[in-house]
């Protein structure tokens, strides 16, 4: 009988302590590092949504900060800590600034994040979708540029299409997807003028 080694699951913190020095994107899943491909063409709507979103709060004159480089502290409905990295994270920016001595890791709900949706699709849309409500991220991003969700998110046929998530007063997400030229609405970005064509086709 072969002795079955069982390594103790990471918290949050020992994340942080413990993520590899070479470069990439980590994450902690269910207790282990794991880190993120993406793809370039993943890389460059990430790009771009930041870009345009960086734009906005510019032309807008909204206080935030806007980066792909922030780690999130998030946890299952089982209460698992979970180290999460979405591709663009919007945080008000006098939180931001309050330590700018501390790493780029928040504990609190930053006002939104995106996710470009991978090939794995179920942990954006499923996994990353209930933690990031339980934390209280006021709005979620999903970009399917690859339509690789199933019918019963994307419709039949299936097509590129970006859904928002806000928060009710309930704290549960209410959904609304945008495809083709429907112009997207952003309560965190109110004057924004963007539609999934535009974006997809950058």
């Amino acid at each position: 009988m072969t002795a079955v080694i069982t390594k103790p699951k990471l918290s949050f913190s020992q994340f942080i302590n413990q993520l590899p020095d070479e470069e990439g994107c980590y994450e902690l899943v269910n207790g282990e590092i794991m880190r993120k491909q993406p793809t370039r063409k993943h890389d460059d709507i990430a790009d771009e949504i930041a870009d345009i979103l960086k734009m906005e709060a510019k032309r807008s004159n909204l206080n935030y900060r806007i980066s792909g480089r922030i780690v999130i502290r998030t946890e299952t409905q089982t209460g698992q800590e979970q180290g999460r990295y979405p591709d663009l994270a919007v945080v008000d920016k006098d939180v931001w600034e309050s330590n700018l001595t501390a790493q780029s890791v928040l504990y609190d709900a930053p006002v939104l994040v995106v996710e470009v949706v991978s090939t794995n699709w179920e942990d954006d849309y499923i996994d990353k979708l209930t933690e990031y409500q339980l934390l209280g991220i006021k709005e979620y991003w999903l970009i399917d540029y690859l339509a690789v969700a199933s019918r019963s998110w994307l419709g039949n046929p299936k097509q590129p299409t970006i859904f928002v998530c806000t928060l009710d007063e309930n704290n549960i997400y209410q959904i609304k997807s945008y495809q083709g030229e429907k112009s997207i609405e952003s309560p965190t970005f109110p004057e924004l003028k963007l539609t999934p064509l535009v974006l997809f086709e950058s």
